[in-house]
């Protein structure tokens, strides 16, 4: 089956094209299948973009229902129901009966076909049948007996109807039985007015029509209304998947509520789980069997095993509370800044969690047999007499050396994103297009292209991509599965750096935009430039060039940008 680009649930298998989705790891080992895969239907390439869109949000809504399953099954159990909900147990089964029974005279009672004698008999069969029920109601009501399958029925209700399971041992059990059992008494004797040609209408739902009535919906609805919004404008499946999970592990440890019932104490409840998990807690041997993250942090503590880093816990904290924030803006009842004041203090800096590039590690990566001489673009570790000037893996480390752009960034580029304006080439970097993704609006800026990769020959392979009429600058280099090119470049790169004998435990890609930054520096590039070539400006489109700075200002700054200690004209386009 080969995937297809677009989406990245997208394939084709011969002519036909599917929808494919790995089950989540979350659910993984209880979903009933082990992937989501079926035909579209369809051979035309813009028609299969359309639906698998569709199909992605029902898979994803089938995703969550058995997430909210294994959450009810996992979670503890009820130990008392309030009068609302025995109250509603009455409700929700006198509208199944009375629906029930619209079937059966909707469909003659089974009757179709029986002569008039016969089916007379049949339908006074049928009414004394519900004449005998009742009066068994009415006696066990009487006495205040409940029947076993009775209290069966209402817990399958409970469960089924309300997403509440209750202890059989709870004593709300015999009481929401006994409303049962009224409501079934009532409807035997509505069943038995209609019987009589008397016309009684069945109620609405209540179940819909306390969802209909309520402005204030539970927190797992929220959510749901959340995901949705963001899916659409920014989020990637990634994305996505991160926060639906710890959006359950809150609400698997503090319970789901209307969302106007949370409190600072839930926030910090929360904290404290988080506070003693481990770092991938469900691949740790003692926490295995374990299915949710409170039980887990439980045994974790008892076992001495290490929590996970605060910038972990940073970064999980700031999932749940970005839904708060977006909750506030949306629902006036929801409680202000419940995450507010809840990160945890860290000595390092943001800056510290990589390093630059040394003077010694860049020549090692400059003068690697990928641009010095390899066997091939596939072979790029053994010497050879190849220098792949038109591949992405060549050129992609080379401008973030010369621009600071993050991997995401220069890969996603179109051929169109690279532009000219009174004479100064540069990089347009934006986020218009499906495939694209850019981490802030700041992100959103027009980079000058570096005089050193002009000699490298980067015009030259402007000019080649145009020919070719491609639309990617590097068509190369692939979307991974998450959404992002940057994940399978990422793991190409660390990949290289190992090759070369410089891969660190604080070094990545991401070393080139520091690298990027301590040039600057020592070039006497002022700070609100290099904010503005590193999109840390202001919003809006008045940071297009960065507030206050022309194009031909920013130009001016990449000109003098130089690496001193570094020789790269072995690179240089002769």
């Amino acid at each position: 089956m080969e995937k297809m680009s677009g989406h990245p649930r997208l394939y084709r298998r011969n002519a036909t094209y599917y929808h494919r989705a790995a089950i989540p790891v979350d659910i993984k080992d209880s979903y009933p299948k082990t992937e989501e895969t079926f035909s579209l239907k369809t051979k035309d390439y813009k028609e299969a973009l359309r639906l698998v869109r569709v199909a992605s949000v029902e898979v994803d809504r089938k995703f969550e229902e058995h997430r909210n399953w294994l959450l009810l099954q996992s979670g503890p159990m009820t130990e008392e129901l309030t009068d609302e909900q025995i109250k509603l147990v009455g409700e929700l089964h006198y509208h199944q009966c009375l629906k029930e029974n619209d079937w059966e005279r909707e469909n003659r009672f089974g009757l179709q076909g029986a002569d008039e004698e016969m089916a007379d008999i049949l339908f006074n069969d049928h009414t004394e049948a519900m004449d005998l029920g009742e009066r068994q109601f009415k006696a066990d009501g009487a006495r205040g007996r409940v029947r076993p399958y009775v209290s069966d029925y209402v817990l399958t209700l409970l469960e089924g109807k309300m997403g509440v399971r209750l202890d059989p041992k709870s004593p709300s059990l015999h009481r929401a039985a006994l409303e049962y059992q009224k409501a079934q008494i009532k409807a035997f004797h509505v069943a038995r007015e209609r019987a009589k040609g008397e016309v009684v209408e069945t109620p609405p739902d209540p179940s819909a029509m306390s969802k209909a009535d309520s402005s204030v919906p539970k927190l797992s609805d929220a959510v749901d209304q959340w995901v949705a919004e963001k899916s659409k404008t920014s989020w990637v499946d990634k994305t996505e998947k991160e926060h639906r999970v710890w959006m359950g592990h809150f609400i698997e440890t503090v319970g789901d509520r209307p969302i106007d019932d949370y409190t600072k104490s839930d926030a910090r409840q929360f904290r404290e789980v988080l506070l003693n998990i481990p770092a991938n807690w469900n691949k740790q041997p003692e926490l295995r069997s374990i299915k949710t993250l409170s039980k887990a942090a439980e045994k974790a503590h008892k076992v001495g095993l290490s929590p996970m880093s605060y910038t972990n816990i940073n970064k999980l904290l700031g999932f749940v509370g970005s839904f708060w924030t977006w909750a506030e803006g949306i629902y006036d009842e929801v409680p202000s800044g419940l995450f507010k004041g809840l990160k945890l203090q860290t000595k390092k800096k943001a800056r510290d969690d990589r390093d630059p590039f040394t003077p010694t590690e860049l020549k090692a990566i400059f003068r690697a047999p990928l641009y010095t001489g390899c066997k091939s673009v596939r072979f790029w570790k053994k010497d050879g007499t190849v220098v792949p000037r038109d591949a992405g893996i060549f050129w992609v480390p080379l401008i973030s050396l010369f621009s600071g752009m993050r991997a995401g960034e220069i890969i996603q580029l179109y051929v169109e994103d690279v532009r000219e304006e009174d004479g100064i080439l540069y990089f347009d970097v934006n986020a218009d297009g499906e495939d694209k993704r850019l981490k802030t609006l700041n992100s959103w800026r027009s980079l000058p292209v570096h005089p050193q990769l002009i000699r490298m020959g980067f015009k030259e392979l402007l000019k080649a991509r145009k020919a070719d009429h491609a639309k990617r600058l590097f068509p190369d280099l692939e979307l991974g599965d998450d959404g992002y090119y940057s994940s399978p470049f990422s793991k190409h790169f660390k990949r290289f750096l190992e090759s070369v004998d410089v891969k660190k435990a604080k070094n990545a890609f991401h070393s080139f935009r520091h690298t990027f930054e301590d040039a600057c520096r020592e070039c006497d590039v002022s700070k609100e430039v290099m904010d503005a070539l590193q999109g840390h400006g202001e919003r809006g489109m008045s940071a297009r060039y960065g507030k206050g700075h022309t194009l031909r200002k920013l130009n001016e700054a990449m000109q003098r940008i130089e690496y001193r200690d570094l020789d790269l004209s072995h690179l240089n386009n002769s």
